[in-house]
């Protein structure tokens, strides 16, 4: 019997409001009233697990893992720490280690419907893994599945009623600004277009972007502009809404986008297809970096690799692999602004050359340049700590103002990380972090928000914007029951 002291019914009260934040979906804060509550009661496993919950919705998977240990060390036989750690440890795609967790809750909760479902969920893909392994094929012997697709043999029959690109008089066919504007509209009917055409803007795609250094400069006249958004996550409404409020893509409205386009979002199909589509259309009028979710294992655990199945073919995924592979990983605008999806490194002699010379046709790799680019985050604290997310790293305003002053920069902006006004300013304001995915897989409320820069001065201007309506398909439609039980 625990005695109510002041002590405990102060930490209580926190726990009921960090609780009542947590359902509200409020999980910063909820992170906050566990963590008072921690304070008061470092010895008790709930405060820690429940900080896990709040953490794992927030995609701080690291810390998630950290908190779930907590909760175990305080009391071994507390269930839900098990529970945590192996969700978090799933989410990073840990399956090995998370099975070890879900086992052990297992043991202790035979009965539990969700441990027996997220447990089979976990055994199905270490099998998987252990199957992809032993057909895997020596690089030097890999053929590109890119290479292999015949688009002559894909005849567009004559019932397709969807829109067409323009006949080339030699038995092909061209892309238009008219086709691609055609193209979006069938995807706001919930139609989709021919795979001939699917398969044509990728393999445009693919070719355009091999072409590309891992670091690209883009030049902004004086009197021009360029637009940067942050995530966008298969949220392709939210997308059209970007380019109602700001323009459709052209050479006199150029965008960057700045990584994870797919995943979690239902309608990442049609987000790919419509970025990818404006890029062969006119190269300059858009620019796409890699986020850590254009990659394979992200794609079959968070929604793409099921949709694309669902709406084309697996061959068709194959491809989009090959696609992203090749997605450059930063950007420099005008020599002042660097562009990249995560954040900054755990080494302070990176030059932006560096980053040049990235060998980036390849699946993320688990450490090293390629790795922080993608998945990093910023810190309010001083110097370098271990990622909040299990991956990567987290890096303070020091960091952001030696790597500025080393490369002649002025501004780091990056994406990566859910914000309540869609954006944010930190690092003595060297550092933005731009979303553009609002109300975020429709249950964070957030906004969204994209940034103009205006050639003549690079300042930063900052638009945001409300969710708009979508089809009746829930976020998550196509990712693996494992995570929707999660939500």
């Amino acid at each position: 019997m625990v005695e109510v002291t002041e002590e405990v019914q102060k930490a209580e009260e926190y726990k009921a409001q960090a609780n009542k934040n947590f359902k509200d979906k409020h999980y910063a804060a909820a992170v906050v009233g566990y963590t008072q509550a921690i304070e008061l009661r470092p010895d008790y496993a709930i405060y820690w697990a429940n900080r896990a919950a709040a953490h794992i919705r927030l995609e701080e998977y690291g810390s998630a893992i950290a908190d779930a240990t907590q909760a175990i060390e305080a009391d071994p036989d507390y269930i839900k720490g098990y529970y945590r750690r192996g969700d978090a440890n799933f989410a990073l795609g840990k399956f090995k280690d998370a099975i070890k967790d879900l086992r052990t809750a297992a043991k202790r909760a035979p009965r539990d419907p969700d441990l027996r479902h997220k447990l089979s969920e976990c055994e199905k893909a270490v099998k998987r893994i252990r199957f992809e392994e032993a057909l895997a094929t020596p690089e030097s012997e890999i053929t590109h599945v890119s290479d292999t697709i015949d688009l002559e043999s894909m005849a567009v029959e004559e019932s397709y009623s969807g829109p067409r690109m323009q006949e080339d008089g030699e038995g092909g066919y061209a892309l238009t600004r008219d086709f691609v504007v055609a193209m979006m509209e069938e995807f706001k009917a919930q139609r989709l277009i021919h795979k001939r055409f699917a398969f044509q803007i990728l393999l445009e795609a693919r070719k355009l972007l091999r072409d590309l250094p891992s670091l690209v400069d883009i030049p902004v006249a004086p009197e021009g502009h360029i637009t940067v958004c942050g995530d966008v996550h298969g949220q392709y409404y939210d997308l059209l809404n970007i380019f109602d409020l700001n323009g459709l893509p052209s050479a006199d409205n150029p965008y960057l986008f700045n990584g994870d386009f797919v995943d979690r979002g239902s309608f990442s199909v049609e987000v790919i297809f419509t970025l990818l589509a404006w890029k062969v259309l006119e190269p300059s009028c858009i620019h796409l970096s890699r986020g850590n979710h254009e990659s394979h294992s992200m794609n079959k655990m968070y929604g793409f690799d099921g949709e694309v199945k669902a709406k084309y073919s697996g061959l068709m995924l194959d491809v989009f692999r090959e696609v992203f592979n090749w997605l450059p990983l930063a950007f420099v605008i005008s020599d002042k602004v660097l562009v990249l999806h995560g954040g900054l490194f755990s080494r302070d002699d990176v030059s932006l050359d560096d980053l040049r010379k990235v060998h980036r046709n390849q699946e993320p790799p688990e450490d090293g340049l390629m790795c922080e680019c993608l998945w990093s985050d910023p810190a309010p604290q001083p110097g370098r700590q271990l990622s909040k997310r299990g991956v990567g790293l987290q890096f303070g305003p020091d960091v952001t103002k030696a790597f500025l002053e080393k490369n002649g920069l002025e501004l780091v902006v990056r994406s990566h990380e859910v914000k309540e006004e869609g954006y944010e300013v930190a690092h003595d304001g060297r550092l933005i972090t731009v979303f553009s995915a609002p109300n975020y897989c429709d249950q964070m409320g957030n906004k969204g928000a994209f940034v103009r820069f205006n050639g003549a001065d690079m300042v930063p201007h900052f638009t945001t914007f409300e969710a708009v309506p979508h089809p009746d398909v829930k976020p998550m439609a196509y990712a693996s029951s494992f995570l929707n039980y999660m939500m």
